[in-house]
């Protein structure tokens, strides 16, 4: 398992916040001491004066997360658009409250009076961090931040620039470089995408949408006339050469295709060939494990399945042309070879 930054992507590299974006969010599903051990020990970061914020993306036993997957009910605010309830409530929307723009804090002396058996709730994530990036950009006016995330976790990612809108939070607007995402589900229908695409706009917020091969979450909930989904943003697709290309809509958008089935099992069987043959080919730090090596095995069966890993991710800002991200001004589609 990859754990050391690239040192072939150097700061002021165009693939390097993608790259740097993925190894946080990839190393986001893991304990505290471990993030710590692998920042202090492993990147060896210089300091270029950026924050990166990760989301933790869904962990497979973790009930809340899942319920956060599947409550796709709406969450709807004026003129702004519907927006994905149970990725709003992961990120800190209040049952009753909705979103206020501070909550009230509990002192030592509440906390105190509480049943000593009940364990007071976590911290509201989007409030926890904005109260996090405010202390720690006020100390350095020269400090911008980027916010990343795989899976859930980019879907928080996108929507917490929503909620500093929301709350007319300019000052951290403006110290925002970039939304890095990767694996992302849909997060709200057409109204919302075009307030987000204006603010993002309006805030010279760069918002990059990492989609590779046949991974299902970003094809997730479904983009029809039941639901009515819609992705925004730069959706950068990757097939699996891991050549980039800057398409408006990832291929399959809703996932299943009858006449798309037996194109996407013969992907998933070169993707099992490749994981013995890549070592070779691009270097033995790209070697795959036994358990990766098995989950692609599943893929013969469920193609968007072994996709959707992290690693797969992690190989494509890695092996992306730097011209990718060059192309991004013009907003036709190219392919970059």
């Amino acid at each position: 398992m990859r754990v050391e930054l690239d040192s072939s992507i150097k700061y002021g590299d165009p693939r390097y916040f993608g790259a740097l974006s993925m190894m946080a969010s990839k190393a986001s599903y893991e304990n505290q001491a471990y993030i710590q051990t692998i920042v202090r020990d492993h990147w060896k970061a210089d300091d270029h004066e950026i924050i990166v914020v990760a989301f933790r993306g869904t962990e497979p036993f973790n009930a809340e997360d899942w319920c956060s997957d599947f409550d796709i009910s709406w969450y709807e605010l004026a003129e702004v658009g519907k927006i994905h309830g149970g990725f709003m409530k992961a990120l800190g929307l209040q049952r009753n409250l909705g979103w206020p723009k501070e909550i009230e804090k509990k002192n030592d002396d509440d906390n105190d009076n509480n049943n000593s058996n009940q364990s007071s709730p976590p911290p509201l994530a989007y409030y926890a961090i904005r109260e996090s990036l405010r202390n720690l950009l006020s100390k350095n006016e020269k400090a911008k931040y980027i916010l990343t995330g795989h899976s859930l976790g980019g879907a928080l990612a996108i929507l917490f620039p929503a909620v500093l809108v929301l709350h007319e939070e300019s000052f951290l607007l403006e110290r925002l470089e970039g939304v890095y995402t990767f694996g992302q589900p849909r997060v709200g229908n057409e109204k919302f995408g075009q307030f987000m695409e204006k603010q993002l706009r309006e805030n010279d917020i760069r918002y990059f949408r990492f989609v590779y091969g046949n991974d299902m979450v970003p094809r997730l909930p479904y983009d029809d006339k039941d639901l009515m989904f819609k992705h925004f943003g730069t959706c950068v697709y990757f097939n699996r050469h891991y050549q980039g290309k800057i398409v408006e809509e990832e291929p399959n958008k809703n996932y299943y295709s009858p006449l798309g089935a037996i194109p996407m099992m013969v992907n998933a069987v070169c993707e099992l060939i490749r994981s013995f043959t890549i070592p070779r080919k691009k270097g033995p730090d790209f070697k795959e494990g036994f358990f990766l090596r098995l989950f692609r095995i599943i893929g013969l069966v469920l193609p968007g399945v072994p996709a959707h890993s992290p690693q797969d991710y992690v190989n494509a800002t890695r092996l992306v042309s730097s011209d990718l991200f060059l192309t991004c001004q013009d907003p036709s589609p190219q392919n970059i070879v």
